[in-house]
């Protein structure tokens, strides 16, 4: 069992100054990286494996990553229309579970997730620092979120689902399934 907080039960304050943004941009500009470097040689078994019932593989962890970054597009359009409340997030998480990642090759996922990222990377790195300082309201956090934040708040999504599967890769390889 892991001893990984749930990504439900945590909490943010979201006060880092709005001048924080290039700090955030860069973790979630070398996420697909750090996927790569991680899943580098593990063989398809290892990859579409778990280490308990209920729980994603580290493919389907990678491809969570990718089927969300379509939710954190949506609220940038969001901030920037001035919406008052962000979209909401399908906590039931519908769209990894019918992608079937498992059934993928997981080239085909990391290099689109490498392309989706990247795409979203561009549109961040095109917005000032005042577009940074935009709020809305966050639906299921009920509290104010700025760019800057959303920013935070998925770096830290990313990194959660890294720690899973640095997890994964570790209970693999004790086990010699890599």
């Amino acid at each position: 069992m892991s001893d990984q907080l749930p990504w439900i039960k945590r909490t943010w304050l979201f006060n880092s100054p709005v001048g924080y943004y290039p700090d955030f941009l860069a973790r979630l500009r070398g996420t697909p990286a750090r996927i790569e470097d991680a899943i580098h040689g593990l063989t398809s078994n290892a990859l579409t494996s778990t280490d308990r019932e209920g729980a994603w593989s580290i493919q389907e962890n990678i491809g969570h990553l990718l089927d969300l970054e379509k939710l954190f597009s949506g609220r940038l359009n969001d901030f920037l229309a001035d919406e008052p409340t962000l979209r909401g997030a399908d906590m039931t998480n519908q769209a990894t579970h019918e992608a079937s990642h498992n059934k993928k090759n997981v080239s085909e996922i990391t290099s689109a997730f490498r392309s989706v990222r990247g795409q979203f990377m561009d549109r961040l790195s095109s917005l000032g620092q005042n577009d940074f300082a935009r709020t809305s309201q966050h639906p299921r956090l009920n509290i104010p979120m700025r760019v800057v934040d959303m920013c935070q708040f998925q770096a830290d999504h990313d990194d959660y689902h890294l720690a899973r599967i640095h997890e994964l890769c570790t209970f693999f390889h004790a086990a010699k399934i890599g």
